[in-house]
C-alpha cells in the first residue's frame, strides 16, 4: 500500500518540493525572523586559542578544494505524508553557480534548478512553469538573508562563516570551540541570532552542520558520512538533511553520491521555454506549507 502511494505521488508538485527543499532549505527560517533590533554579535575568544585555531586550520586543510564539481546522486525525499526517490545530477562552478537536475525516469529531466551568486531559477517541465528571481527580491518575500556561499559550503562539506564568502584565519576567534576526546563542537551566532553548530572530528573531518533559530523553533541539520578519498581529501558520499519546526519533522532528504568528478569542463545551460508560465518563489513556499 505504501509503495502504491509513493508511485501515485510521483508528480510534478512532489518533485517541485524536492528541488525547493534541497536547494533552498535556508528559506525555511522565514517565521523565526522578526522586526526586533539587530545587533552585531560580540567576538567569542576561546580559552585555548592556539588549540582551537589548530583544529579550525586542520578542518580547512582537510576539505576538498575544487574549481568545478559534478556528481550523480540517488536522492530520497521524505515529507510527513509523502515519500519519493529520484536520480539528481549536480553541477557546480565554485563561487559562481550550481545546478540540480531531477531525472526520475530513464534519465529524462523533469526539473532543473540553478542558484548563482545573485539569483535563483527553477524549471518545472511537467507543469510548464518556472521561477526566476534575484535574492534582493526574495528578501521581500522571505525574511532570511540568503547567502549563496553558505549553501555551497553545506553541499561541499566546508566550515563557513555565516553571511561571508570565505572563512579566514582572522575570523577563527569568532567561533567558540568545545574540545572533546575525539570530536569537537564549534559554535557561532549570526546577526539575526541564528546559531550555527558544527561537529568535527579532532582529525579535521567535518561531520555535521546545524542551523537553529532561537529556542530551537526551526532546526536545519546537515550530516555527512561514508567518507571517500577524492583528490587526496576525504569527501562524504552520503549526506542527510533534516528540517524540524517546534520539534516536529517537516521533511528530510538523503543524498547518496554514486559518482563524482572535480575540475572538469562543465556546460551550465539554462534555457526557459517561451510558453512556460512564470510563478514566484512565495507561491511555492505557500503551497509547501499548506501541503504539510
Amino acid at each position: 500500500m505504501g509503495k502504491e502511494k509513493k508511485e501515485n505521488n510521483f508528480s510534478g508538485s512532489s518533485f517541485f518540493c524536492l528541488v525547493i527543499f534541497v536547494g533552498l532549505s535556508l528559506f525555511s527560517f522565514t517565521a523565526c525572523k522578526t522586526t526586533r533590533n539587530l545587533s552585531v554579535p560580540s567576538a567569542v575568544v576561546p580559552a585555548k586559542v592556539n588549540e582551537n585555531n589548530t583544529l579550525l586550520s586542520t578542518i580547512q586543510e582537510q576539505t576538498l578544494q575544487f574549481e568545478t564539481l559534478s556528481a550523480r546522486m540517488s536522492v530520497n525525499l521524505n515529507f510527513p505524508e509523502n515519500e519519493m526517490s529520484s536520480r539528481v545530477d549536480l553541477k557546480m562552478v565554485k563561487d559562481s553557480a550550481f545546478q540540480l537536475s531531477v531525472q526520475p525516469l530513464l534519465g529524462i529531466e523533469v526539473f532543473r534548478m540553478e542558484l548563482s551568486k545573485d539569483s535563483v531559477k527553477v524549471i518545472d517541465r511537467l507543469n510548464k512553469r518556472y521561477v526566476a528571481d534575484n535574492y534582493t527580491n526574495l528578501r521581500g518575500q522571505t525574511t532570511v538573508d540568503f547567502n549563496f556561499y553558505n549553501l555551497q559550503a553545506l553541499f561541499t562539506n566546508h566550515l563557513f562563516m555565516p553571511g561571508q564568502k570565505v572563512l579566514t584565519e582572522k575570523q577563527y576567534n569568532r567561533f567558540k570551540v568545545n574540545m572533546g576526546t575525539s570530536e569537537s563542537e564549534i559554535r557561532i551566532k549570526d546577526t539575526m541570532d541564528l546559531l550555527y553548530l558544527f561537529m568535527a572530528g579532532n582529525d579535521g573531518k567535518l561531520l555535521s552542520s546545524q542551523i537553529s533559530a532561537p529556542e530551537d523553533k526551526y532546526i536545519l541539520s546537515w550530516k555527512y558520512s561514508d567518507f571517500s578519498l577524492n583528490a587526496g581529501k576525504l569527501f562524504p558520499m552520503q549526506m542527510a538533511v533534516d528540517l524540524t519546526a517546534n520539534g516536529i519533522t517537516k521533511g528530510s532528504v538523503e543524498m547518496h553520491i554514486n559518482k563524482m568528478q572535480i575540475n572538469i569542463p562543465l556546460t551550465m545551460e539554462f534555457v526557459i521555454p517561451a510558453k512556460y508560465q512564470r510563478i514566484s518563489l512565495a507561491q511555492i513556499i505557500k503551497s509547501l506549507s499548506q501541503k504539510q
